[in-house]
């Protein structure tokens, strides 16, 4: 099932229930906009730095931000914006992974941007230029519709001090050694492209592309993981950013494919009991990242400027330092180290040779070969779903 035929399924699914709403009134209560504030739908947790408030943002960009906490599913979000609400009430929407730019611009639910009127668009990563492995990332059918904000390449958190080496490949997680001792994330889009990624670099499945897997290969690869399940090499499949550091900062398991901000925070939760790093494997990583886009309803009225003020934010080295530090996610624009050593009051002596490793080491994930971009929608998405319960139920 392609792009298009998802968004189309959405729409004949939810066209009756929107439409009851509609003439229910269901949207006659909105208020209209401030003329100085942005409505945005984004994960707080993530997208924003500085404060536990937006002020920190809104004072860097000279706006007003209004935010609503983001659905953590794709699907929902694009029905949401398609034949929901959403471009009644969003004048800016947060992405749920790769392939939704493309979703929401065959729909016309966000429109293209104008790049110019970004001052730091200059100094975008050039893997964004056109012709750049993260071009079409931020592009539908060659045109600019979204603004990159964070990225990273979801690797594994181990915890050296027990292990006493550093893993280099994810095969460590299939050590009968660690048995019952392993964790995997309980998500199919990150870890059955993660194991894709292994199994096709180590030469044990033939895989083209493991983004976009056929049902043979999602097949293959599902067989795999039910053969070690059933073997008890799991420990379990974690659920939830606490759960995902709770194993870890507990001891319970030694080894989980998990999001980068989970293995900082549990660092931190087990002081001198633990040494929890994140490895690069040279297989290769899935590598994702996260972006703005402008609504159709957001152009419509007239939220133009203060879109691009937000943008400009997103693309500052004063957030990319930032939301490096904090969660340990990619900057999307060059100088941040530089900015970093010229602000020692934000970031002393410590916390520089901290972030600064962090970049470092995070650059060195990027640069693996084996590396696959983040595909919310694989065209075989059926296949996913009924592997994928079918590994759970094994």
């Amino acid at each position: 099932m392609n792009q298009n035929e998802f968004t189309r399924r959405l729409f004949l699914q939810s066209a009756a229930s929107v439409a009851a709403a509609t003439g229910l009134g269901g949207f006659s209560g909105l208020a209209s906009a401030q003329a100085n504030e942005l409505k945005i739908w984004a994960n707080p947790g993530v997208h924003k730095v500085g404060a536990k408030d937006w002020s920190a943002m809104e004072s860097q960009g000279g706006l007003s931000i209004a935010a609503t906490a983001k659905s953590a599913r794709a699907d929902e979000s694009i029905q949401k914006m398609v034949v929901g609400d959403g471009n009644r009430l969003f004048d800016a929407v947060t992405d749920n992974g790769g392939g939704m730019e493309d979703a929401l611009a065959s729909q016309k639910a966000i429109v293209p941007l104008d790049t110019s009127k970004i001052p730091n668009w200059k100094n975008i990563l050039p893997i964004y230029n056109e012709g750049g492995v993260g071009a079409n990332t931020i592009r539908h059918k060659g045109k600019v519709y979204a603004t990159p904000m964070i990225s990273n390449a979801d690797s594994m958190a181990y915890d050296y001090k027990e292990l006493g080496f550093h893993p280099d490949s994810w095969g460590v997680l299939f050590d009968s050694q660690f048995k019952g001792r392993v964790a995997l994330q309980n998500d199919f889009g990150p870890t059955l492209t993660n194991m894709a990624i292994y199994l096709q670099q180590s030469g044990k499945i033939e895989i083209e592309n493991p983004s976009d897997m056929k049902p043979n290969e999602v097949k293959a690869v599902c067989q795999f993981l039910i053969d070690y399940k059933k073997k008890g090499q799991f420990r379990t499949f974690w659920d939830g950013f606490q759960n995902g550091v709770g194993l870890l900062a507990s001891g319970e398991v030694l080894m989980s494919s998990c999001w980068e901000p989970i293995q900082i925070v549990a660092n931190k939760k087990v002081g001198d009991k633990a040494d929890i790093r994140y490895g690069t494997m040279k297989e290769g990583h899935q590598t994702w990242n996260n972006m703005i886009m402008f609504t159709r309803g957001g152009r419509e009225r007239g939220k133009d400027d203060l879109y691009y003020k937000l943008a400009n934010v997103y693309l500052s080295t004063w957030f990319g330092a930032r939301t490096l530090a904090g969660l340990g996610f990619g900057p999307q624009m060059t100088g941040v180290d530089a900015y970093i050593k010229a602000n020692p009051k934000d970031f002393p002596a410590s916390v520089q040779a901290r972030v600064l490793d962090i970049l470092k080491r995070k650059n060195e994930r990027y640069a693996v070969k084996g590396n696959s971009w983040q595909n919310v929608f694989p065209k075989h998405l059926r296949a996913y779903q009924d592997w994928w319960s079918r590994l759970q139920a094994a």
